[in-house]
């Protein structure tokens, strides 16, 4: 658990040195686990984000390897996202409504549809930066 501990102060402090060591070493299912319990997302959709079925993350709990760099880095970015989207908005459930939302500034789209690709993290992540600080489209 410690472990876990230290990873969410690096996603907090966006620690990026830290958060890319731990890419690439990959995640552990149980700690993936751990930091999706806080999120908003079902496994079906964090199967979507991943670019992966979900009997593929089935395997890696079953297996109790690390997940590959690619996924262990989206986790990682998805996370750091939340906790921006958790700073900007003060409130979890108004996050949690304003991933659901079309938007017009992300071209219609909701910005969880967003979080499957880097360039869609981005995007996502410019928008709140340009809402926390009222440049609003």
């Amino acid at each position: 658990m410690g472990s876990n501990k230290h990873l969410i102060e690096a996603v907090e402090g966006r620690d990026v040195i830290t958060l890319v060591e731990v890419a690439r070493k990959g995640l552990l299912y149980s700690t993936f686990e751990t930091l999706a319990s806080y999120l908003a997302f079902t496994q079906q959709e964090w199967s979507h984000f991943l670019n992966t079925t979900l009997r593929t993350l089935q395997r890696y709990k079953k297996d109790k390897k690390p997940m590959p760099q690619p996924i262990s880095e989206r986790i990682l970015q998805i996370q750091i996202i939340y906790q921006l989207g958790l700073d900007v908005f003060e409130d979890k459930a108004s996050f949690d409504q304003w991933l659901n939302l079309n938007s017009i500034a992300l071209g219609g789209r909701k910005p969880k549809d967003l979080l499957d690709s880097t360039f869609g993290v981005e995007v996502v992540k410019d928008e709140l930066n340009r809402i926390e600080y009222g440049i609003l489209a």
